[in-house]
């Protein structure tokens, strides 16, 4: 006979002894991280030096003590706040805004756990700590060889006692840590140079703080090892541009430096704006080659930037000093060798809060901002990790959406650290446009070229012939290298079809370069005969699949309104969207029609690039909500010298560059254009035997309500009909 038994028992958790041991281990990502918290720890006890001193290397049993000068604690505290995992008295101290006492800090700290960084140093701890107006040390010794033989946590003790003081001795107060049984007991120059990098950037570099916190590495043995390291402030004044921004209630303001480089001939130029637009650049979607899909989401999304973008952000500061790998400028700033081992090291985008970094932004491998992704996608303007050195300052008080991982590497990726992001890439933007500036400007003086692309490849099949003939294989070469030029002159002169996106032109280019540089070297490393006409095939192969995509239209008279009115009809619905009204004299019945030669596929393109950038420059200076409607003007010119013309201007910002500029591929002053509609469009205009020019109201009669960008496609007046 069973009886049936139930039971509605109330358990506890048992923790384990080894729990403690696995927090250490599993939360913090390394033995440098490690000493970056323990570091950390001691800013919050308000103190104002620590020092990690690094010893017994030479015995094979090496130790890590880190010292402080803070408020160290009392034995209440030890008891019942250090030695209670997760407690939260810190992230009371945050929430409430308590700041500590003398230097009026609020704490890093939130959960509780930093404390556990020793634990993933050694087995072996030693903390000796003394507080104000106490007359005694407390201490407290774990040895987790003991501890873990016991199975549960609560059974594992911890010796604490209290002593007459031996290292705070007198009024002297804080904190220190002794970790031996090191986990990690080989450390090489090369692993303590790296410690050394990770403990002296606790705080920012560019940032004059109002309190006084400096944290310092010392190696008694090899005292040599961190000697001779680069003062990076000297290195930093080498570099030739310089960038600041901050973004404060919705207002962005900006200053850029181009300082000039040694032996080139071109004037340092500055520029700076106290209330410019934040222009939002919105998140794309990248396969895994790095090719852009377009943008994440077909939702209307805001241009410009208003002060919710920096909600529960606070004010964002950023600070840039940037460097250039060419050769040409590399060759010419001094010690290049040792500013490139800098910038591998050091390359990159760290966050500060409250002056004190948040860990891992702006170490080796991490591209939180994406920068070397975008710089794949649109190589000539914009950065890559490794020639920046920047910083990004934020307050504490203001940032409590931004919300650390609990491994300490970074934040959680919510709302709020996306649209940090958006503030931070929007502004660089702005800096890399600017700096291309300069940029085309050097080369121009270096022999490098205004059409830098187009010489990346013609450049290139020169030497290829060149290279060939020294390796007596013109005979078996120099027929496939004339296809592949004549494939790619022809592919340059039809441009792009109709609808081809921007990122369809940054890939011809980007492919063609490669595939004329794989042979080149094939020939020059002398590579056989097969394995060198292998490539040279493929290249031509390449140039032949992008020519069949890029065939131009044929070329025969068309109807300019017809032109005119295809056009509007298909912007119908993104005229309604963006609630932008059209003035269109030249589609009124009385308005007298106009035919040129000319491809109306290419044409029709070329319109709807020109309207693509109105659309998107109004919403920049009539956003949502605000007053002033956005018109866009379009009309046929009968009146230039040139011949007729269709006109196209707006009520938008206009431009701000000169013409040879705005028609060069690759330039926008758009954060996520690719900078080829312009550059599309006057080629297309000159294979039509036409050109595109940027009149001034009065030149190409055009009503001044149209204050913004101006337009005008003119047609030869030889092809009129």
């Amino acid at each position: 006979m069973t009886v049936d038994q139930t039971s509605n028992d109330l358990i506890s958790f048992k923790p384990r002894a080894r729990l403690l041991q696995l927090l250490g281990d599993q939360l913090i990502g390394s033995p440098r991280l490690a000493v970056f918290e323990l570091v950390k720890n001691a800013y919050d006890a308000d103190a104002e030096s620590v020092s990690v001193i690094l010893n017994g290397l030479e015995s094979g049993s090496p130790h890590i003590a880190v010292e402080d000068d803070g408020a160290g604690m009392t034995l209440d505290v030890v008891k019942n706040i250090w030695l209670v995992p997760a407690h939260n008295h810190r992230e009371i101290q945050r929430r409430e805004l308590k700041r500590s006492p003398i230097f009026h800090r609020l704490p890093l700290g939130e959960k509780g756990l930093g404390r556990f960084a020793v634990h993933k140093l050694g087995d072996k701890i030693e903390l000796v700590t003394k507080s104000k107006d106490s007359d005694v040390e407390c201490v407290v010794s774990i040895d987790w060889s003991e501890l873990i033989e016991h199975e549960f946590l609560s059974d594992a003790k911890v010796k604490v006692e209290t002593r007459k003081p031996t290292v705070f001795l007198g009024e002297k107060t804080g904190t220190k840590i002794i970790i031996t049984k090191l986990r990690e007991r080989e450390w090489t120059r090369g692993d303590v140079r790296r410690l050394l990098r990770q403990i002296t950037s606790i705080s920012s570099p560019f940032k004059n703080r109002k309190d006084r916190f400096d944290a310092k590495l010392l190696v008694p043995e090899h005292p040599e090892w961190i000697s001779g390291v680069p003062d990076i402030s000297i290195l930093l004044k080498r570099a030739p541009w310089h960038f600041r921004f901050s973004f404060r209630d919705g207002v962005l303001q900006w200053s850029y430096e181009f300082r000039g480089v040694k032996g080139i001939k071109l004037n340092p130029r500055e520029r700076s704006e106290n209330s410019d637009p934040l222009l939002i650049a919105h998140e794309r979607d990248f396969d895994e080659f790095g090719n852009n899909q377009g943008q994440k989401s077909l939702r209307s999304k805001k241009i410009a930037a208003d002060s919710s973008l920096a909600r529960e952000i606070g004010p964002v500061e950023g600070e840039f000093y940037i460097f250039d790998r060419d050769r040409e400028i590399l060759s010419r700033l001094g010690d290049s060798s040792m500013i490139q081992s800098f910038l591998d090291e050091s390359g990159g985008v760290r966050v500060y809060r409250d002056g004190i970094r948040v860990y891992n932004y702006g170490e080796p491998g991490d591209d939180w901002l994406g920068l070397d992704l975008r710089r794949v996608n649109t190589p000539t303007r914009n950065l890559s990790r490794n020639i920046v050195v920047g910083a990004i300052d934020l307050s504490l008080k203001d940032s409590q959406g931004l919300t650390e991982k609990t491994n300490r590497e970074g934040f959680v990726e919510n709302d709020a650290y996306r649209r940090l992001r958006q503030i931070v890439l929007g502004a660089i933007s702005i800096c890399e446009v600017e700096r291309k500036i300069d940029k085309d400007n050097i080369r121009s003086l270096t022999g490098s070229g205004k059409d830098l692309e187009s010489r990346k490849i013609t450049k290139p099949l020169a030497s290829l012939r060149e290279a060939a003939k020294k390796h007596n294989l013109s005979k078996e070469l120099d027929p496939l290298i004339d296809k592949a030029e004549k494939n790619y002159n022809e592919m340059k002169d039809t441009m792009l079809r109709a609808g081809l996106s921007g990122m369809g032109l940054a890939i011809v280019f980007h492919e063609i370069e490669q595939g004329v540089r794989v042979l080149h070297d094939a020939i020059k490393g002398g590579g056989s005969l097969d394995a060198v006409s292998i490539q040279a095939g493929e290249l031509v192969r390449i140039l032949d699949g992008f020519t069949e995509l890029l065939r131009k239209g044929e070329r025969r008279p068309n109807s300019l309104k017809h032109l005119i009115k295809r056009v509007r009809d298909i912007n119908r619905v993104r005229f309604r969207n963006h609630d932008v009204q059209l003035v269109c004299p030249a589609l009124e019945d009385d308005f007298p029609d106009v035919e040129q030669t000319f491809a109306f596929g290419l044409l029709m393109g070329a319109l709807n690039n020109i309207l693509d950038n109105a659309f998107y420059w109004l919403q920049v200076r009539w956003p949502e909500g605000e007053s002033g409607p956005r018109k866009l003007y379009i009309h046929i010119n009968n009146d230039l010298a040139e011949g007729p013309a269709i006109v196209v201007a707006d009520n938008g910002p206009g431009f701000q560059d000169d013409p040879e500029r705005l028609t060069r591929p690759f330039f926008s002053r758009r954060p996520d254009g690719m900078g080829v509609g312009l550059y599309y469009t006057n080629m297309v205009m000159e294979l039509n035997q036409g050109r595109l020019i940027f009149p001034d109201n009065e030149e190409a009669d055009i009503p001044t309500e149209f204050d913004g960008a101006k337009i005008a496609l003119i047609f030869g007046s030889g092809d009129r009909t």
